[in-house]
């Protein structure tokens, strides 16, 4: 099977290298970008000013490579058998041409796939994380044979 994307637009950020761009959009938010709407898809753009928050997902396409696959399910790592990013950013400006959001972690000239609304009562309450991840809880102890 072959599955073909098309860009909507394109991000422009003050990141030019994977190394000076944050590691995950939450931790971005003092930072701005645009993401400039190519012509067939500006008119997508109607009642969107209407979201605080939009879902933005995106094509990493300067991730080097696909890198060791083992356990990349259980990570946020850009080196992932199809390399799309996903961010929930706060919507500052809609354009008829662009947006303008806060919650920066993408390259510039990231190639945009998508823009969805935001809404928060769709997402499940999820219960509050552990205080370790389980990969660092180490297993109780064995019973000893008199000991309780």
């Amino acid at each position: 099977m072959k599955i073909v994307l098309e860009p909507i637009g394109i991000i422009r950020t003050p990141f030019k290298k994977a190394k000076d761009a944050p590691r995950q959009a939450a931790e971005a938010l003092m930072y701005t970008a645009v993401a400039e709407i190519f012509p067939p898809y500006r008119e997508a753009l109607e009642g969107l000013d209407s979201f605080p928050w939009v879902v933005l997902i995106y094509f990493l396409h300067r991730t080097g490579g696909r890198g060791d696959l083992k356990g990349v399910f259980s990570t946020r790592s850009p080196h992932r058998p199809n390399p799309l990013g996903v961010a929930v950013v706060d919507l500052l400006e809609v354009k008829e041409d662009s947006i303008r959001f806060r919650g920066v972690d993408m390259l510039d000239g990231t190639p945009l796939l998508d823009i969805k609304p935001y809404y928060p009562t769709l997402v499940p309450s999820a219960p509050p994380p552990p205080e370790e991840p389980k990969a660092q809880i180490a297993p109780p102890p064995p019973l000893t044979p008199g000991r309780q």
